[in-house]
């Protein structure tokens, strides 16, 4: 696994982390979605999928923390292998750029590893211009893409 800069640490979340979940998580939406008022349905996504089967890591920095990743397990519909999901990857914008995320896709590879999984998958924004330049650098490649239209 890729090291953490000096001065953060990670941990293993547990359940009364889910507040910090769902910051996160509201947090990432904020930035790429700012005309999006209302996410308190964010919320309910965390209580319907968090739980011991979805493990959240916590990096933390000066005892805040600052980044965090949380894993659950996908079917590839093509082969129906399962495979390592990543719901949530979230680095705190003025601690990016220092190899947080390459740590926490480390450690996403071993919990997969760890479940016999041999794939890791995610989803990211298509205006995240940065995190996609990061997954290709580590050598993810697009498989799909979702579209939408309004009706």
């Amino acid at each position: 696994m890729a090291n953490l800069p000096e001065d953060y640490r990670l941990r293993l979340g547990k359940m009364g982390d889910r507040y910090l979940l769902i910051n996160f998580l509201t947090r990432t939406y904020e930035e790429f979605f700012p005309e999006q008022k209302n996410l308190s349905h964010l919320a309910d996504t965390v209580r319907q999928f968090f739980c011991l089967d979805t493990p959240l890591w916590i990096v933390e920095g000066q005892q805040t923390a600052i980044a965090c990743l949380w894993m659950g397990s996908a079917v590839d519909q093509v082969t129906g292998d399962r495979y390592g999901h990543i719901f949530l990857i979230y680095v705190d914008p003025q601690h990016r750029r220092q190899g947080i995320a390459t740590a926490l896709i480390d450690r996403a590879k071993d919990w997969a590893k760890s479940r016999g999984q041999t794939r890791i998958g995610l989803q990211v924004f298509i205006n995240n211009d940065n995190a996609l330049n990061l997954y290709q650098n580590l050598g993810f490649q697009t498989r799909s893409l979702l579209m939408l239209k309004n009706i």
